[in-house]
């Protein structure tokens, strides 16, 4: 496999280096330093020197032929660009991006990214699952646009509480698709399956309709 990544930082490097063992790779950076760092670390034909962004510095590094782009450079804006012109002009079949700002993820998202990676949010996820709070917890971005799996612990007062799935009024676009209650056993849930105060539920959900999704699972009794 082809990879070509842009942005020869810490992540660039690590990035490049767990994967030239196996791989084709290709790190593209503007900053000479980094290129004869990477250059003499992991060899001169693993790294060339240009604008990631720039699409005649694309072409020169065989943009054509890779099966994976990885935009891991310090700002988001540049992620982005490399990652659609990749996408658009050379016809790339993957795009990762890097986000440094959590708020961009939907749209990178909606502007055809395939995939992101938020330090942010990782770190958010592990803490979630530390801490009891009335939230989703992100556990997989799924390769279909916009999807997100997400797991929630039905709180003690919750109002779905003692309710069968059929009667839980989910968003248009969310799906209910694994029970799993307080012993640890795993459930597929049925109309019929009623929700137990701590039961962990795993779902399945547009990004939009995240909030109203958490509300209809989690919101007290009135």
């Amino acid at each position: 496999m082809f990879v070509v990544l842009a942005g020869a930082g810490k992540v660039g490097y690590h990035l490049a280096r767990a994967l030239v063992a196996d791989h084709e790779v290709l790190v593209i950076e503007l900053d000479p330093a980094r290129v004869d760092f990477i250059a003499e670390e992991l060899g001169s034909e693993v790294i060339m020197q240009g604008d990631a962004c720039d699409a005649a510095t694309m072409e020169r590094a065989g943009m054509e032929r890779a099966d994976l782009v990885v935009a891991v450079t310090g700002e988001d804006p540049d992620n982005l660009t490399f990652c659609q012109i990749a996408k658009a002009k050379f016809s790339v079949p993957r795009a990762v991006a890097r986000i440094n700002n959590p708020q961009n993820e939907g749209l990178f998202r909606r502007l055809g990214i395939d995939s992101t990676v938020s330090a942010t949010n990782l770190i958010m996820s592990h803490i979630e699952q530390e801490l009891p709070w009335r939230g989703l917890i992100h556990l997989l971005s799924l390769r279909t646009r916009g999807l997100e799996l997400v797991e929630v612990r039905v709180p003690t007062d919750a109002m779905i509480v003692g309710r069968q799935v059929r009667q839980l009024l989910l968003p248009q676009g969310s799906i209910l698709c694994l029970i799993i209650d307080a012993d640890g056993t795993p459930r597929l849930p049925t109309p019929e399956t009623t929700v137990h105060a701590d039961d962990i539920l795993l779902a399945v959900t547009n990004i939009e309709t995240e909030e109203t999704l958490r509300n209809a699972l989690t919101s007290p009794s009135p």
